[in-house]
């Protein structure tokens, strides 16, 4: 007696999280193992103000504590800043056992106009991180998006150091960032929308309007159309129809919160960005004089740029004066 094919199962329902990963790499923001424990990214990010607010949790507390105490055992005049690039690299150590992927750690702020210091600055966390038993094939240098900062960023790249410049805000930030060589840029979606909503209130941003989606749209179709080999990981954003728009971009870096509401949703998810293979576009060698005009003309991508320097430079000196403050036991 033949019998028809049996009943077909139902597939499992995806939620948004898990549709978005098949677009995109998840990377997560955030130095809370907890989070990254959850959600399972391939790569982790930090940055002075996740360390700052990272080093105010009580799980923390005896890691720092150690960290200083040995610090102070070996020299009473250590420096806070190598205590902090201590901390930074501790908590890089363990992100990375909970994810395959890299993680990102970023160099001082303060150092983002200096070329050499910022290369110093990089080897020695690399070093450190030796020190850790943990190789540069598992990290990434961040680097503000300064004509500096993507100088440093070529010299390191030579040398096998692979980079990540945030703080990107233009085109043209982006694409010397591409010429120099760096591994990853991460272009800020939120804060481009916080500038257009402040200097222009009465606008609606929605959707494929919002500039800061566009443009990430415009960096992700350039670098594919010129085969930039550089990774495209939108980062800061401001609600969750950004993350949505941008759908197959490289990489998206998500700060837990998105990441939960993501999964909490089973509302169907399209991708949105892919290469279009009708565009074709000439490399123009980015020089020194050009990039710096082209910041100049651009008063959104110049201010953020200033400002996300001075906001992480406002953390580090928070976490200084935390540290000076720090008892040598608990």
């Amino acid at each position: 007696m033949l019998t028809g094919p049996g009943p077909i199962s139902p597939q499992p329902v995806m939620n948004q999280l898990e549709q978005l990963k098949r677009f995109s790499s998840v990377v997560i923001d955030t130095g809370d193992m907890d989070m990254v424990r959850n959600y399972k990214p391939v790569d982790a990010t930090t940055n002075p103000s996740l360390i700052y607010k990272a080093a105010l949790l009580p799980r923390y507390q005896d890691l720092i504590t150690r960290i200083l105490h040995d610090l102070r055992h070996r020299s009473t005049s250590y420096g806070v800043d190598e205590a902090i690039d201590r901390i930074a690299v501790a908590l890089g150590k363990e992100i990375l056992s909970c994810i395959p992927g890299k993680v990102s750690t970023e160099v001082d702020a303060r150092l983002s106009f200096d070329v050499s210091a910022t290369i110093q600055k990089a080897r020695q966390l690399i070093t450190y991180y030796r020190q850790q038993g943990i190789e540069r094939d598992r990290l990434l240098i961040k680097i503000a998006g300064t004509w500096e900062g993507i100088q440093a960023a070529s010299v390191l790249e030579r040398e096998g150091i692979k980079t990540n410049i945030t703080l990107i805000f233009s085109l043209q930030q982006a694409e010397a960032a591409a010429q120099a060589g760096a591994t990853l840029i991460s272009p800020f979606v939120g804060r481009i929308l916080d500038w257009h909503r402040q200097h222009n209130p009465q606008a609606v941003y929605t959707g494929d309007q919002d500039p800061g989606v566009q443009s990430v749209r415009a960096i992700y179709q350039r670098f594919k159309a010129c085969g930039y080999a550089t990774i495209v990981m939108a980062a800061s954003f401001r609600d969750l129809d950004e993350i949505r728009n941008l759908a197959g971009c490289d990489k998206l870096t998500l700060a837990p919160k998105f990441l939960e509401a993501l999964q909490a949703s089973n509302e169907p998810l399209q991708r949105q960005l892919q290469p279009d293979p009708a565009l074709t576009s000439t490399r123009v060698p980015e020089r020194e004089q050009d990039f710096r005009w082209s910041l100049n003309e651009n008063a959104m991508a110049t201010e953020k740029l200033s400002e996300g320097i001075r906001l992480f430079t406002e953390d580090l000196r928070a976490l200084e004066k935390q540290l000076k403050q720090w008892p040598t036991s608990r």
